[in-house]
């Protein structure tokens, strides 16, 4: 027998005060217990405990050897309780990548409320509007948004993202509003990172190739424009929600809104239980909808 686990049972005996209790605490029997004191007793060669019918008391002896013991325990099991915080909380270097815009408006303010709780934690945070490959540039998490196509990453979704064609009323005065996805063809489209419009007809997706003469890779760059009737524009609702709310721009082809466009935390899949992946992707999960909502209700930023 080991000597500590003797010591064990004497301390859980001494602290609950029966041997059924103590065996009951460390899930063994009672008679395990009691032939575990017994050896303890019988290494030190000395007793340790008075045993009646009714009751359990202490020796000097034992008295003092408790008193050490229990400290002894105690501090083992915060050392063990200490190592498993550790195991449990973030830590290391987090890479992050997300899209410039949306990064800087909604996932870097995340990010850094998230230090704040874990300030252990590294953060590396690449805002880009390339689709970055997660695997072989080393990612822990990318934000990616809309219908996300099949892989072998795992995916989480953050919160509901709608996409509205828009053009300012200006716009309108000079052409008819369209009611068909063949119509975009005879319009000023202003044209972001994609030259495919997403839309959903009759519960099936289409992209849709758009040409213009105008084109940027920023969303604030789009609504600018879209806002100063240059053309139409496809942008989520967080940027053009209190626009649409005050007429400044209106909203066409409402009827072909893509329905799966939401906001995704996407990790390969053997890091997506580590601590600082799986908490921080948590963390997006209760606030990102938040931010979100309110941005679509809000004033423009």
């Amino acid at each position: 027998m080991s000597r500590w686990d003797g010591i064990e049972a004497f301390v859980e005996v001494v602290r609950l005060g029966t041997f059924a209790a103590a065996a009951r605490r460390l899930q063994v029997s009672n008679s395990h217990v009691s032939r575990q004191v017994a050896q303890l007793e019988q290494q030190l060669g000395l007793p340790l405990l008075y045993r009646t019918t009714r009751q359990i008391r202490l020796t000097d002896a034992g008295e003092s050897y408790y008193a050490r013991c229990r400290t002894l325990l105690d501090g083992f099991r915060d050392a063990e309780s200490t190592l498993q915080e550790r195991q449990n909380r973030p830590h290391g270097v987090l890479r992050l990548s997300s899209a410039t815009t949306f990064g800087e408006r909604f996932i870097a303010p995340l990010v850094n409320d998230f230090l704040c709780l874990h300030p252990q934690l590294e953060m590396r945070l690449h805002l880009t509007n390339r689709q970055v490959d997660i695997i072989d540039e080393g990612y822990d998490i990318a934000i990616r948004m809309g219908t996300l196509q099949d892989s072998s990453l795992v995916a989480r979704r953050l919160g509901e993202r709608r996409e509205f064609v828009v053009a300012a009323p200006d716009y309108f005065s000079r052409v008819s509003q369209p009611h068909a996805l063949a119509e975009l063809a005879h319009h000023r489209c202003l044209v972001g990172t994609r030259e495919l419009w997403r839309f959903d007809v009759e519960g099936v997706h289409r992209d849709v190739r758009v040409h213009g003469t105008w084109q940027a890779n920023s969303g604030s760059a789009l609504l600018d424009a879209a806002l100063k009737g240059l053309g139409l524009a496809q942008l989520p609702d967080y940027y053009v929600a209190p626009y649409l709310a005050r007429g400044e721009l209106l909203s066409v082809l409402d009827a072909f809104q893509c329905r799966d466009t939401g906001v995704w935390a996407v990790m390969p899949q053997h890091r997506q239980h580590a601590p600082k992946v799986r908490q921080f992707v948590d963390f997006l999960v209760e606030h990102l909808p938040v931010r979100l909502a309110e941005a679509t209700a809000g004033s423009p930023p």
